[in-house]
């Protein structure tokens, strides 16, 4: 996506975030999500918006970056799972470069 001047981000209006109204339990997560995937369409949408700007969204979204952080965490984890599955499949030479790499990475953090 093309990048736009940042001068216009700034000056998006706080009203224009959507604030649905709550319907029964306030915790039911479908509710928060389409709360939420509402915010980010009507910040997406805006045409004075020139640059997207993911903080803008998270600070500005109640809830998303928790749900945008939960999400990464269970995507890894499932990354990782499966992973471990096909570590049986994989020839002695390929684990030998993947366990390189894992060394390789461990003494640069």
């Amino acid at each position: 996506m093309p990048k736009k001047s940042d001068q216009k981000t700034e000056s998006v209006d706080k009203d224009k975030i959507v604030q649905l109204p709550e319907k029964g339990n306030k915790n039911d997560q479908g509710e928060e999500l389409s709360r939420m995937l509402a915010a980010v369409l009507e910040y997406l949408s805006d045409e004075t918006v020139e640059v997207i700007d993911i903080n803008y969204l998270f600070d500005n979204t109640e809830g998303l970056e928790a749900w945008w952080n939960d999400y990464q965490e269970n995507n890894r984890k499932k990354i990782e799972a499966e992973i471990r599955e096909s570590l049986s499949k994989l020839s002695l030479e390929d684990l030998q470069k993947i366990r390189g790499q894992i060394k390789e990475n461990q003494t640069k953090g």
